[in-house]
């Protein structure tokens, strides 16, 4: 197989990982002399601050982690220069530091606010979100404005949140709230998550992150409209805002961010209290006596792990003895043919079944048509496994007729269900199916491939 063929998005970000020499989390201040992109581009590497925190930078053996990272290293990548992050401890050092020249960018999801825009310059924007209040499941969770007084309110020093608190009309003179000094709002998420405090506020990314770590978490109301996240950079780097601008326009009309948001974020959906529960629960409880037996069968296959994970959770809950009423058995709920198929002898043992549903996906994933590329072919995989490899070539036809993408995941979801209906599949090779079936299995298997990510796993 090339390379690059097949991998996922988080393979390639590791081989970036590996071929670069990343600093640790000094603070040292960036060589002087460096007054251009030309410059900068020779010295060979991007001077990166940033905050800690599990979606910003997280410190690991194999070298840091989060979605800034992993945006960075490709936008390093883009200028041919290693990424060197360096943590400041607050929101307010590393803009410090930036107009100091100590850095070359800020990379760790700020809010684009009138204030900051006065001390700082930001590139362009590459998510929007949401502030929202979020609050402890049965204690008080206001859902107006005039309501915020009933609560112990809590809120990261030197943020966005804390503008928005204080631009609050004259009623919010009845509105108390305690400052937090750090680089990120996790750790006041994790306070209201222990009953420490009722109430926080944290932009709404971020919320659905934490909710699928802490069930107990609830979103009370939004705090406002949609802003913007981006970088802020340095002035004294001449040309690297249009280097900026022009790169961002460039993974705007590409798939970079929504595989980012896709590893990162993933698709909250309409999971609740109990769903995340139950979840967390068995991620202690289950998970680990199988975990060995998905990474085995990972590094046999194209797909990483924790992808092979989420789909045995949706098949069986990671119960080895789950059977349905058609007979299919076992964590990854094979058939009696698929299971002789791939030779696995009992269906009921976690090993076997295992292996035996890695490497059906896998025999799936090969047989999908060569235009289909990406993570695309994933879903395309995943849907074949639940409805049926006939039932998706049937799908790319209608999509075909329909003057669709016949080769995108998106526009096979939107006719999977119309193989329900007697107008559109009478003539399909194929036939009748539950079209809505795969649709909503694939969604299940990214959600929970979403939520492993977020215990850490």
């Amino acid at each position: 197989m090339p390379i690059f063929v097949g991998m996922t998005l988080r393979h390639i970000f590791r081989l970036i990982a590996i071929a670069s020499v990343l600093a640790g989390c000094g603070q040292a201040a960036r060589p002087v002399g460096i007054d251009s992109v030309d410059a900068l581009r020779a010295r060979g590497s991007l001077v990166v601050l940033t905050l800690e925190g599990p979606t910003s930078y997280l410190a690991g053996e194999d070298g840091p982690s989060g979605y800034e990272v992993d945006l960075v290293r490709a936008f390093a990548a883009h200028l041919g220069v290693e990424a060197q992050f360096e943590t400041r401890p607050s929101i307010a050092a590393m803009t410090a530091a930036l107009a100091n020249g100590e850095g070359d960018i800020a990379a760790a999801g700020l809010t684009v606010t009138p204030a900051r825009q006065a001390r700082i310059l930001f590139g362009p924007s590459y998510k929007t979100v949401t502030e929202q209040l979020v609050c402890h499941n049965g204690g008080p969770a206001p859902t107006s404005i005039e309501d915020l007084g009933r609560a112990r309110i809590v809120v990261l020093a030197g943020s966005s949140y804390l503008e928005s608190l204080q631009a609050l009309p004259a009623r919010r003179e009845a509105l108390r709230w305690t400052e937090r000094a750090g680089g990120s709002a996790m750790p006041l998420l994790e306070a209201v998550d222990s009953g420490e405090f009722d109430c926080t506020i944290a932009d709404s990314h971020l919320a659905d992150f934490a909710r699928r770590r802490h069930p107990d978490l609830v979103v009370a109301m939004d705090m406002g409209g949609e802003e913007s996240l981006a970088w802020a950079y340095s002035g004294q780097v001449e040309g690297l805002g249009d280097v900026l601008t022009g790169w961002f326009s460039q993974i705007h009309e590409g798939d970079l961010l929504e595989r980012l948001d896709e590893i990162w974020f993933g698709q909250f959906g309409d999971f609740n209290y109990v769903d995340v529960s139950s979840f967390v629960d068995r991620v202690e409880t289950r998970l680990p006596h199988y975990e060995h037996w998905f990474e085995l069968a990972a590094e046999r296959t194209t797909f990483d792990w924790d992808l092979l994970a989420a789909q045995a959770y949706q098949e069986s809950h990671w119960d080895p003895d789950a059977v349905s009423d058609t007979g299919v058995r076992g964590l990854m709920m094979l058939t009696l043919s698929t299971a002789e198929r791939v030779g696995v002898e009992d269906r009921t043992d976690p090993r076997q079944s295992i292996a035996g549903g890695a490497a059906y996906l896998e025999d799936l994933y090969q047989r999908v048509p060569s235009g289909v590329t990406g993570e695309d072919r994933i879903w395309f995989a995943l849907a074949a496994y639940n409805i049926g490899m006939g039932h998706m070539y049937d799908a790319r036809a209608l999509a075909e007729r329909q003057g669709l993408d016949k080769d995108s995941w998106d526009d096979l979801a939107r006719v999977l269900p119309l193989l329900s209906d007697p107008a559109h599949y009478r003539d399909l090779r194929y036939g009748y199916a539950r079209g809505q079936e795969p649709v909503r299995y694939v969604q299940k298997v990214r959600e929970y491939r979403a939520l492993l990510n977020a215990q850490g796993i």
